[in-house]
């Protein structure tokens, strides 16, 4: 929609005036400031004396002058423990020079009736696009101070260049947040409980739309938006693009695409998380036979795949490495891979780093770090993700799985178009390791009880 909004005086000074005036209420504290009150406090001890600059981001552009849903940065939200409301443009400011560290969110807050912003700007005006909160509601929200976004650049001039990180141009900044992230603290579990629930319910949709998606041009369509619905009505939304692969598509491990048929006679993998407001998300994956009964062969590659995630999930527990996972997972798929003559060498051969003939059905990681984002902690180093000791309070993916293309000639006919992948999201515990998605089924068996239950 174009404005054509008038811009005499006349009109602006009529559109300002007769406005009721609501009596301002102040939200109670979030529970989360006191989490993000502590990550500051460490972000400020390892930089001590600098002046750390976080910002938010802006609402990007779709399409000439439409948006998409705003989504402000992992880091930004982590620190402040503003999550899908958050105001875009928004910067919060760590000022660890002192004996005690100081922190400033800078917001853009709402305007007032006579600005002409209120009505005439259809970015941020609010006939637009609604209210935004004032700087008191959201320093009581946050229980950090609050300052307008309109003083942010004379903010910055008053202080020395050379102390200022921006997370944005400091790569060392960026590591250190995302480390941070790498143990979750009690409301970052009970967020990702919250994103793994409504998950669940998206899962538990998808099955009900398998039956409506058989014989339609586009299935797998229907299937992506029956837990697209559930992610919205639970949820902020989706936590990534879903994969809804149906048939030969499972083995395209990043098909977002979803425009294919849902044939009756298909697996169809479903990869797929909500994140839920706080900006959490789960990621789940669960590969289900269209016609409710796995054949044959399908069920000979899902349970390899299940005895691979099986075997990852007996070396997670406290004291071992993140890469201990991977290496569990992938001696099962050379053992089968072997076993059925995939491979014209032992498993034992075809595991040695310069081999790995049997990668060519399972080329990527068994599991990443989940969070605020799908693959969370990205930035952190090496020795403190995938050479790692597993500690409590780390949430990943264990998802293992086998890929046999329809036009891989590799391997006998049968097998060829099947994929599947079993992803789970898992806790460690100070004993060992939770599944937090255990309420969706993992054995064919009980893969199949379930459908059952959405097919009549």
């Amino acid at each position: 929609m174009r404005t054509r909004t008038p811009q005499n005086r006349k009109f602006l000074e009529y559109m300002g005036s007769n406005w009721a005036t609501k009596k301002e209420t102040l939200p109670k504290k979030a529970t989360v400031a006191k989490h993000a009150a502590k990550r500051r406090d460490a972000v400020a001890k390892a930089f001590k004396g600098k002046i750390l600059v976080f910002e938010a981001g802006a609402a990007k552009t779709r399409s000439n002058d439409t948006e998409y849903i705003y989504r402000s940065h992992s880091a930004f939200a982590h620190l402040t423990g503003w999550g899908s409301a958050t105001v875009p443009d928004s910067v919060l400011v760590i000022d660890a020079r002192g004996k005690t560290a100081k922190s400033v969110v800078f917001l853009r807050e709402t305007a007032g009736h006579k600005s002409d912003e209120f009505f005439a700007n259809s970015a941020i005006g609010e006939f637009w696009v609604g209210k935004r909160p004032s700087l008191a509601q959201v320093a009581a929200l946050l229980d950090v101070e609050t300052k307008s976004l309109t003083s942010y650049k004379a903010f910055i001039k008053t202080l020395p260049n050379e102390k200022i990180h921006n997370l944005n141009k400091d790569e060392s900044l960026a590591q250190f947040v995302s480390e941070l992230r790498l143990i979750k603290d009690d409301y970052e579990i009970a967020e990702m409980r919250k994103a793994v629930a409504a998950s669940v319910k998206g899962f538990e949709a998808a099955a009900k739309s398998l039956k409506q998606a058989v014989g339609h041009p586009r299935g797998e369509r229907i299937v992506e938006t029956a837990f697209y619905s559930q992610a919205r009505i639970e949820g902020n939304g989706l936590g990534y693009e879903t994969i809804s692969a149906s048939g030969a598509h499972a083995c395209t491990l990043h098909w977002i695409t979803n425009d294919g048929p849902v044939n009756k006679n298909d697996l169809i993998l479903l990869d797929a998380g909500v994140e839920v407001e706080s900006l959490y998300t789960a990621d789940v994956t669960r590969t289900l036979p269209v016609s409710g009964k796995f054949t044959d062969v399908q069920r000979k590659v899902y349970e390899a795949v299940l005895e691979a995630a099986d075997a990852a999930f007996k070396v997670a527990k406290p004291g071992a490495k993140f890469r201990d996972l991977h290496d569990a997972a992938m001696k099962v798929i050379a053992q089968k891979t072997a076993e059925w003559g995939l491979i014209s060498i032992s498993a034992e051969e075809s595991l040695n780093p310069d081999v790995q003939l049997h990668r060519r059905w399972m080329v990527h990681g068994t599991s990443h770090h989940l969070g605020m984002d799908v693959h969370d902690c990205a930035q952190a180093r090496r020795e403190m993700y995938i050479e790692a000791t597993l500690q409590p309070g780390m949430v990943f993916t264990i998802e293992p799985g086998l890929y046999f293309h329809e036009n891989d000639m590799s391997v006998p006919k049968e097998y060829r178009g099947i994929g599947v992948r079993i992803e789970d999201n898992v806790l460690i515990t100070k004993t060992g390791v939770e599944n937090l998605t255990a309420a969706l089924p993992r054995k064919s068996k009980d893969v199949e009880k379930w459908l059952a239950k959405f097919s009549k």
